[in-house]
């Protein structure tokens, strides 16, 4: 199983990207995605997609990170296995190494895979 994310670069103020985050090899899984980034030196942070919500966290949800929401937009095709954000209206401070993490389940899926990170750069 595999995952690589793509579609990072760089970009001024105001313009737009779309990561594309696609899982190989494992056909026979259900996918579920979510978008983080991570800057040097800081936390790694959620951005978009879908995460475990609920008391014992068995209900799916997708969000939005606050600082991204109404700039970002999340989407995945489950029969493709693949993860899209769009990200418009980039700022500064959305430069990040932008991470995948898939979540794969079934029988013998591996559950969280997360890829090498693709870079957002905005001046």
């Amino acid at each position: 199983v595999q995952l690589v994310e793509s579609g990072g670069g760089s970009v001024q103020a105001g313009g737009s990207l779309r990561l594309s985050c696609v899982v190989s090899g494992a056909t026979a899984c259900n996918f579920t995605a979510s978008w983080y980034r991570r800057v040097p030196g800081k936390e790694r942070e959620f951005v978009s997609g879908f995460t475990f919500v609920g008391s014992v966290n068995s209900e799916l949800s997708m969000r939005y990170a606050d600082s991204v929401a109404g700039r970002f937009t999340f989407s995945q095709d489950n029969t493709k296995a693949t993860a899209y954000l769009q990200m418009n209206s980039l700022k500064p401070e959305d430069t990040a190494m932008y991470h995948c993490k898939a979540y794969l389940s079934g029988s013998g899926c591996p559950g969280d895979i997360w890829g090498r990170g693709t870079q957002v750069t905005v001046s």
